[in-house]
């Protein structure tokens, strides 16, 4: 089976700050997006056809390009990123624009809306910015681009798809995260029990954490963990690619459900109404020592190494991570992903150059200066997961650097302008499910019917 490396790998960073947490995928588009050209999947034309304007973009006429961010001074990857591509182009110079984090997406929508706005390129910060800058019609298409340079989209194992928007790619991600499944060796050491496998069924998935849990009173382990957020239950289920979360029929999270419901009622894992009441975040959980395996963003790496470091955490320093566990007759490998993406605006001073920019950073040379800034490239090879396995921390099982490569990812929540509306429903009946205040049936038939309502469906 042919395996194809993601994107969405994580090593060692000693900066935590760069390191972006997820929660559930929150989204919110504002309207549906005009129509553009179609962007192709994937191309094979070659970098030697290049037009006009690429020759005179790659001139060695000064240039300067503005890029739009957040967070300068705490992120690590932004500055080796501008010195690797300068390297290669000596007369452009990058000068880094920071719009703040907190509300960067309202910011550069309103700038880039205005007149007068001189960005070359952009930072996407998530889906919903991008869908909203879509819908303002203030970004390029890059189907032509793309084409014209012989861009593989097919590296990026299903991503761009997931954010085209009515035939038209608007944005090339450089950064990414995957879902994979963290595990403490020392507990299935103690139990004499095997470890987790990178290709493991949720049935398979079950019975090995149920075989590791001990629920004597006061000295609990938990076979399982589950934080708060519905993704760690309800996106489980869309990993077939057969399912979204956005299309109106929730049917195929029922099993998934089921499956936890009775984990918590056997003490497998620890109680939703108890984790909500007591605010437990997902790594304090991890960190006590009596959680065997967790589901989790490959976000967490970089927290988990350094606070071993720092030595904050004693209790799970013997660790390592599989790939995510899947339904029956998907393929091993198969994950969750979140994303961040460079685009160019319309108002684009040096649009080749920019184009330039976008192309090296989320290319292969970009991921890996992400990589050796200990961040995620989003598009990557075997040398790159060489890079990342090998950095000071990471696992040094086998098993743990398999983990990196997946098959094929799906985001959390895809370009939807009603996403924002469909997330509060599956929420609120989540957290129904969640502290058995509902059936599992009623819950769903109420997902259905007001998500179906949202989308006129």
């Amino acid at each position: 089976m042919k395996k194809r490396i993601i994107s969405s790998l994580l090593a060692v960073s000693m900066i935590a700050a760069s390191i972006v947490g997820c929660g559930s995928a929150s989204q919110a588009p504002e309207a549906e997006a005009p129509a553009k050209e179609e962007t192709p999947a994937a191309t094979e034309a070659p970098a030697a056809e290049a037009s006009t304007e690429t020759a005179e973009a790659t001139s060695d006429e000064p240039v300067t390009l503005k890029w739009a961010l957040w967070d300068v001074s705490s992120t690590v990857y932004y500055q080796p990123l501008i010195d690797a591509f300068t390297a290669e182009h000596p007369n452009v110079t990058v000068e880094m624009v920071d719009l703040g984090s907190t509300d960067y997406s309202t910011v550069l929508g309103t700038q880039l809306s205005g007149a007068g706005s001189d960005f070359d390129v952009v930072t996407v910060k998530d889906v919903p910015g991008y869908v909203s800058l879509v819908n303002k019609g203030v970004l390029e298409p890059l189907g032509d681009l793309i084409s014209k340079d012989g861009v593989d989209l097919s590296l990026y194992n299903g991503v761009t798809d997931q954010v085209t928007i009515d035939g038209s790619l608007y944005e090339l991600p450089f950064r990414s995260d995957i879902w994979v499944l963290y595990y403490n060796k020392d507990i299935f050491d103690k139990a004499g029990v095997a470890y987790p496998t990178n290709d493991m069924t949720w049935e398979e998935y079950d019975k090995l954490a149920r075989s590791v849990t001990d629920t004597t009173p006061g000295s609990e382990v938990y076979g399982s963990h589950y934080h708060t957020w519905r993704s760690t239950i309800q996106l489980d289920g869309i990993l077939d690619g057969k399912n979204t979360i956005v299309d109106g029929n929730y049917d195929f999270t029922k099993p998934y459900y089921e499956m936890v419901l009775a984990q918590q009622k056997d003490g497998v894992c620890m109680d939703y109404a108890t984790l909500k009441t007591q605010g437990l975040h997902y790594s304090a959980a991890f960190a006590q020592g009596n959680v065997a395996t967790m589901n989790m963003g490959s976000w967490f790496i970089a927290t988990l190494i350094q606070k071993i470091k720092d030595g904050e955490y004693t209790d799970c320093t013997n660790w390592g991570m599989v790939k995510y566990p899947h339904a029956e007759g998907v393929e091993p490998g198969s994950t969750l992903s979140t994303i961040t993406a460079l685009a160019i605006p319309t108002s684009a001073p040096n649009k080749d150059m920019a184009w330039e920019f976008v192309k090296f950073v989320s290319g292969e040379k970009g991921a890996e200066v992400m990589a050796s800034t200990g961040n995620i490239p989003a598009m990557t090879n075997e040398k790159i997961v060489d890079l990342i396995a090998s950095m000071d921390g990471f696992p040094t099982d086998e098993a743990s650097k398999e983990a990196l490569v997946t098959s094929h990812t799906y985001l959390e929540m895809p370009a939807n302008d009603k996403s924002s509306e469909i997330e509060t429903v599956l929420n609120e009946q989540h957290d129904l499910i969640m502290n058995e205040e509902v059936s599992v049936d009623d819950a769903i038939a109420a997902m259905n019917e007001g998500v179906s309502a949202i989308i006129g469906k």
